[in-house]
């Protein structure tokens, strides 16, 4: 499981490194295994929508078992699935990079991290940095 100052960590680090590569405004979400909340920040500057779609992100990467780059990857081969799923979910994904699964020293999946406000790849990239600040595995 993710603890709170786990989590806390998670969206300081991922925030840091955002600012360190000079990316735009991001705002960074915490889910647990079940998608539940755990933290969100959004910095100064940042689009006000942005926790929904960092929600989507973080979202459809915990439920489906399947980080944001290998959702895109499924949507772009087999539209069909990932439009199927989203429907299942309430239309609550966002299929990405920037959402991140988490994984424990085991390998198991533990939550997610969904980052939004630059480029998909540059939010990944530092939601990555910020999993791996905390001493957990990032999967993008």
């Amino acid at each position: 499981m993710i603890s709170l100052e786990q989590a806390r960590g998670i969206v300081r680090a991922a925030l840091a490194a955002g600012n360190e590569a000079e990316m735009k405004p991001l705002s960074v979400i915490v889910l647990d295994a079940g998608g539940h909340v755990l933290a969100f920040e959004r910095e100064d500057g940042a689009a006000p929508g942005r926790f929904e779609i960092a929600m989507g992100k973080a979202y459809g990467a915990v439920m489906l078992g399947m980080a944001g780059t290998a959702q895109m990857a499924r949507a772009e081969a087999q539209a069909y699935f990932i439009g199927a799923a989203n429907g299942a979910y309430g239309g609550r994904l966002i299929p990405v990079p920037g959402g991140i699964l988490v994984r424990d020293a085991a390998g198991a999946v533990i939550g997610a991290v969904g980052v939004t406000g630059d480029t998909s790849d540059n939010d990944a990239i530092a939601g990555k940095a910020g999993i791996e600040a905390v001493g957990l595995t990032a999967e993008i």
